[in-house]
This record gives C-alpha cells, sequence and structure tokens, in this order.
C-alpha cells in the first residue's frame, strides 16, 4: 500500500511538465502523507462539484486536495481516512469514476511501497520507487467533494520491480503520453479503466 510519496518540484515546474496554464499554487517542493494536502491535476470543475458546463472542455489544471477521503459511515474506523483504490467497481468509488470529472492526476517524483519481511531491527521493509525516464510522473486518481476535498490513489496489483520486493499493490502510473492522461481525465470509465491493463513501469531506487 501506498503511504508515502515525494513530490520534490515546484509547482511551476509541474505546471511546465504537464503543459499547464500557471497559476499561483504556492506548493514548493517535498513530501505527501495521509491527511496532508498535495497539488492534483483535474479537468472538472475546481470547487463544486457538478456537471461541466454545457459544449465547453475544461482544460486541465492544477487545484489542492487533502490525501486520504472520508471513509463510508458504517466504517470500523470512521477516523480513519481511505488514501487508495483498490476495487474499482465498489459503489463506493464507482459513481466517481464513471465521472470524469472527479478522475484527477496525481504528479509525483517517487513513491514509497511496503515491500515483503523486516530490516535487521525489525521493520518492515520500505522501498522508493521513481519513474525511469521522467522526473515527474503521473499517478492516476479520483477525489470526492467533501467539506473538504480529499483525492485518493488507484492501486493495482504490484508489476515489475515492485512485485520483485514483494509489494502487495503499487499505484496506477500513467503512460507519459498525452493520449493517456486525456483519456484519463476525459475519458469514458471503458476507455479509463483500460489503462489499468498497460500502467507505466516504476523502478526501484538504491
Amino acid at each position: 500500500m501506498t503511504r508515502l510519496y515525494r513530490l520534490d518540484c515546484t509547482a511551476p515546474q509541474i505546471e511546465a511538465r504537464f503543459g499547464l496554464c500557471a497559476r499561483d499554487d504556492p506548493w514548493a517542493g517535498g513530501y505527501v502523507a495521509p491527511a496532508k494536502f498535495a497539488p492534483i491535476i483535474t479537468a472538472g470543475r475546481e470547487f463544486v462539484a457538478g456537471p461541466r458546463p454545457a459544449g465547453a472542455r475544461l482544460e486541465p489544471r492544477m487545484a489542492p486536495r487533502l490525501w486520504g477521503v472520508s471513509p463510508p459511515p458504517l466504517a470500523d474506523d470512521p477516523s480513519r481516512r481511505i488514501t487508495s483504490v483498490r476495487n474499482t467497481e465498489s459503489p463506493f468509488w464507482i459513481g466517481n469514476l464513471r465521472n470524469s470529472e472527479f478522475r484527477c492526476i496525481v504528479p509525483a517524483t517517487s513513491v514509497m511501497l511496503w515491500g515483503s519481511g523486516t530490516d535487521y531491527e525489525g521493520r518492515r521493509n520500505k522501498h522508493w520507487f521513481a519513474s525511469q525516464s521522467e522526473q515527474i510522473f503521473a499517478m492516476a486518481g479520483v477525489w470526492k467533494d467533501e467539506d473538504v476535498p480529499a483525492f485518493a490513489l488507484i492501486t493495482m496489483d504490484p508489476q515489475g520491480q515492485a512485485r520483485a520486493a514483494g509489494c502487495r499493490s503499487m499505484p496506477l502510473v500513467l503512460p507519459d503520453n498525452e493520449e493517456a492522461r486525456q483519456a484519463w481525465l476525459h475519458g469514458s470509465w471503458d476507455s479509463a479503466r483500460k489503462l489499468l491493463e498497460r500502467p507505466a513501469m516504476l523502478s526501484q531506487l538504491e
């Protein structure tokens, strides 16, 4: 499970990387943990949930969101926020995933995943991964309209080096092309979920 990632770049660098219009986001770089704010990229309405304007295609832009959405009312621990989506067909998520307004891109420069086994002090092994080719990569996410709008990461079965390290899951990293990003932000759910079948791979850092 992903419980920590880094975004070691500034807001202007993120905007330049993904071709976004410059705005006033204050992000200066650092780590992101659950219940912390982080920049995400959305193509939906920014502050109020609802349909996009008729006949208009909103351009992707950066907006702050809290990592971790509020759990369902009957959750065992109502105070524990949900940071990842493993079952994309869950009734809790499917309405937001089918509505592309709520799908988002989560930029990152590296991500930590828990692996199997423990270290010499008995602590569970953790591994850091990053893109082989890009300093800033794009993870797939979904956000919910709450008192404080919040997002979660889409996760999947581990592949490649994440699987070799004994990780139980990994975030869905989008292929580094505009077609994949547009499919996630604007496409139908049928086209967007096909990205789960062809994720970009991450390399383990030393």
